[in-house]
């Protein structure tokens, strides 16, 4: 003969306090069962992304030459190719001279990113930290050249090293005609903010989904 379940009194519960959620969780509770490897994704990730941009501009730049006219490579003739540019500002060179300004903010975003992944616990997502992994790997190879530590021209430049180059005269649109040259570094920022956009429609659409659907129980 079974016997029921014994329920703690309500003075009990109030006594053992309320269960605890990820909103009332300490940084330092946050962070203390993030699994090993979502460290390992993250810096190899990032790593391994800044390695990569690095090694192709210095590559590229010692293969095609400094920036100059009808320096064009072509792998699709007219639209996909490569040509070494230089960029003294942010994206399509908004913001030019202003190095020293963006340095810091990606020295700022870099701190915030580990800070939100391992203080915070947003480690525990390894799609978010696969994402972030991209960024920070894309921010470290632009701000190795906004530093001017490649040292072009024989003196400090502070101009992130494009060459990516990219045509679509097709399309009527005259930012296509050329998109504005970039690199790895910035596909590696936009594959990240791609991946971390698709990441907040998805879990917003999960947890609106069943309060949507009447049939759901």
């Amino acid at each position: 003969m079974s016997s029921a379940p014994k329920k703690s009194s309500p003075a009990k519960r109030a006594a053992d306090g309320p269960p605890s959620s990820p909103a009332s969780q300490t940084p330092a509770s946050a962070s203390a069962d993030l699994p090993v490897n979502r460290y390992l994704v993250y810096f190899v990730l990032a790593a391994a992304g800044c390695a990569i941009d690095l090694y192709s501009k210095a590559a590229i730049f010692r293969w095609r030459g400094l920036p100059r006219e009808k320096n064009e490579w072509w792998i699709v003739d007219k639209h996909f190719g490569i040509e070494t540019s230089l960029n003294s500002g942010a994206l399509f060179g908004m913001g030019a001279g202003g190095w020293w300004l963006f340095a810091l903010f990606s020295v700022i975003a870099l701190v915030g990113i580990v800070v939100w992944l391992f203080v915070f616990g947003a480690a525990r997502d390894r799609w978010i930290t696969t994402a972030l992994g991209f960024v920070s790997g894309g921010i470290l190879g632009n701000l190795y050249d906004r530093l001017g530590l490649p040292g072009l021209l024989g003196r400090d430049t502070h101009c992130v090293r494009d060459w990516i180059l990219f045509k679509w005269p097709e399309s009527g649109l005259k930012i296509f005609d050329p998109w504005p040259n970039f690199n790895i570094a910035d596909s590696l920022l936009v594959t990240g903010a791609i991946m971390l956009a698709l990441h907040a429609v998805i879990r917003r659409d999960n947890q609106e989904g069943p309060a949507d659907n009447p049939h759901s129980s």
